[in-house]
């Protein structure tokens, strides 16, 4: 009965098997004709943009933001009232910047690019993926370019575009156009590239319409990843070592500039031919030399970066510091703070103080900052210095300030404005609140705290100071009105304040903060036990050819700090640009802090 029973299931089990058999074969060829008609659908859409725009929105984007659909130039007449200069704005967006710097006196020409969001793109939609400038077809003038169908625009530019799905989301598209001004201009942001040939304009250095460039980004913004990989806290080297640059009054200009007082070093004009200084040129060669030399751990950019008067652009003026500086072997951050002529102009490309350090802290390896908006002014910021490698604890703070500009009350206080109560107080708070706290308590070696500024305080002026290490070429053009910041320096442990402003200044000053009423007025101030020093105040000195010198055979220079941790010392000497074998030494080396405290040169040697 039992093999009756089997015997008649059997079959029910084998009809039941090969139902599901054929169930599950379905839904594989169900599951790969899903997979090959994706993967197809997928493929026709990244070349041709099968999909609707809905879908695509849902997709993740290669370029967040846009991408540029086209480039072209507008050209209008100044003396028409009715002229904007400006295309349909619902389609087109301007470049704000008139590409002859406003010295046209009948024309003016901006620049204009379409862009879209990459999912609003349409099916046939072209994108630009490269730009090049010139009087020839690249496909018929640059090798490797003879199957390419560019498309020429005004002003020499040639356009290479796609509508090919894939190049909208790649590397190659265009996704950001900027100007940039001079034949010296050069682009310092991470993934922009700036063209080699300048649009063809009607241009004249001399009255101040500049050969003008174009500069692209490619694929995505790397803006926040890449810069913000190198701005990083130094650190103390491994033998507690820690050098700074400190470059005052580059006085960089749009274009090449023009020499000021230049002096040169015998048969160095001729061996020039004769050709006129370029004061930038030969500015940023100084540097770039002082760099290699040095080869500091931090360049401290002390004031009037700008000559405001002859930077037409102020952008394409501090890109070439920046540019400099990120890409030198090994890169060297730096900090910056402003002077009186950085935004002393009337240029329409000129930027505010705001405008310049909102730019400054986009660039790699700037470590500027605005600070609190709570208080006058902008650049009010601390750097920490942090400790060799692996500590965490900060060895040595840099205060910033910003000196402002001109009096705020000429009838009164003639010559510039000082700094502020509110910065002061701010100053004060900050330094009582670091060295209670956790980074500067677990630091175990002396402290050593320094600050910069621009304007020089009044006490840099005093005629009773103990002068070494340069030259009082120049009278001081402090402020006239004493707010009481060198007090608050000396007060809060601060070693060394270093400024610029007046160019063919170069000396190192001290005074004595207190002494007591009982002490000898006829001994020098080393020999006071009682006697607090300091701090040290030291000029840079100026070191850019767009700016005045040459008093008294004066050679533009640059100050290097030293700060050796382990000895708790502080030495500073400077670096001339000519002549002789002077450009190879270091002159006038002063050691201003030993053991930590403030030392008169008699102690420290000259």
């Amino acid at each position: 009965m039992t093999r009756r029973i089997v015997s008649a299931t059997c079959p029910l089990l084998r009809d039941d098997l090969w139902l599901i058999g054929v169930k599950v074969r379905t839904l594989i060829q169900l599951g790969a004709l899903t997979l090959v008609i994706l993967v197809t659908l997928f493929l026709l859409d990244h070349r041709y943009r099968v999909l609707p725009a809905s879908i695509h929105s849902a997709l993740p984007l290669h370029n967040p933001g846009t991408v540029i659909t086209d480039i072209t130039l507008k050209t209008c007449g100044s003396l028409n009232p009715l002229s904007q200069c400006r295309l349909d704005p619902n389609v087109w967006h301007r470049v704000e910047k008139d590409l002859y710097l406003n010295t046209g006196w009948l024309s003016s020409a901006y620049l204009h690019v379409k862009r879209k969001k990459e999912e609003e793109l349409s099916r046939d939609e072209k994108v630009v993926i490269d730009v090049r400038v010139g009087r020839l077809d690249p496909g018929v003038g640059e090798k490797g370019q003879q199957n390419e169908r560019w498309e020429a625009r005004p002003a020499g530019i040639w356009l290479l575009r796609s509508s090919k799905r894939k190049d909208s989301d790649s590397k190659q598209v265009v996704t950001a156009v900027d100007v940039l001004f001079g034949a010296d201009a050069v682009e310092p942001r991470p993934g922009w590239q700036i063209a080699s040939t300048a649009l063809l304009l009607d241009t004249d250095p001399a009255k101040g319409r500049h050969e003008v460039k174009l500069s692209v980004r490619h694929g995505r913004s790397r803006k926040e990843e890449d810069v913000a990989k190198t701005q990083v806290p130094p650190r103390i080297r491994k033998d507690g070592k820690f050098k700074m640059l400190q470059v005052s009054d580059l006085h960089l200009s749009t274009g090449v500039g023009v020499c000021r007082d230049p002096l040169f070093a015998e048969g160095m004009e001729k061996a020039n031919g004769g050709a006129k200084c370029e004061a930038d040129t030969r500015t940023l060669e100084f540097l770039a030399k002082v760099l290699d030399e040095e080869e500091p751990d931090l360049v401290v950019l002390s004031g009037d970066q700008v000559n405001g008067d002859t930077a037409g652009d102020a952008q394409s003026a501090i890109f070439k510091f920046a540019h400099l500086l990120s890409t030198h072997h090994p890169p060297i951050p730096y900090t910056a703070i402003f002077g009186n002529h950085d935004d002393e102009t009337t240029h329409s490309l000129s930027l505010s103080r705001a405008q310049q350090m909102s730019l400054l802290q986009t660039l790699p390896y700037s470590l500027s900052q605005p600070g609190p908006e709570s208080i006058p002014g902008v650049g009010n910021y601390v750097l920490e210095i942090l400790a060799p490698t692996p500590s965490t604890h900060s060895a040595l703070t840099l205060y910033f300030l910003d000196t402002h500009s001109y009096s705020p009350d000429e009838q009164k206080f003639r010559g510039y404005d000082w700094i502020k109560p509110a910065q002061i107080e701010w100053f004060r708070e900050e330094s009582r609140r670091r060295r209670g706290g956790r980074e500067h308590k677990g630091y175990s070696k002396i402290r050593l705290d320094m600050a910069f500024i621009h304007i020089p305080l009044p006490e840099f002026a005093e005629k009773d100071n103990l002068v070494a290490g340069g030259q009082w070429r120049e009278p001081a053009t402090s402020p006239a009105f004493n707010s009481g910041f060198y007090d608050a320096l000396a007060e809060e442990g601060i070693l060394t304040v270093g400024c610029g402003h007046d160019h063919v200044n170069d000396y190192c000053a001290l005074r004595p903060s207190s002494r007591s009423a009982s002490s000898s007025s006829t001994s020098p101030p080393s020999q006071h036990p009682d006697t607090k020093l300091g701090p040290w105040m030291c000029y840079a000195g100026g070191s850019g050819f767009g700016g005045y010198a040459g008093w008294g055979g004066f050679h533009r220079r640059i100050r290097v700090w030293e700060v050796d941790t382990n000895a708790g010392r502080i030495a500073t000497w400077k670096r001339v640009e000519c002549c002789g074998e002077d450009v190879h030494k270091k002159l006038e080396e002063l050691v201003v802090v030993e053991g930590g405290k403030t030392v008169p040169p008699q102690q420290g040697g000259e």
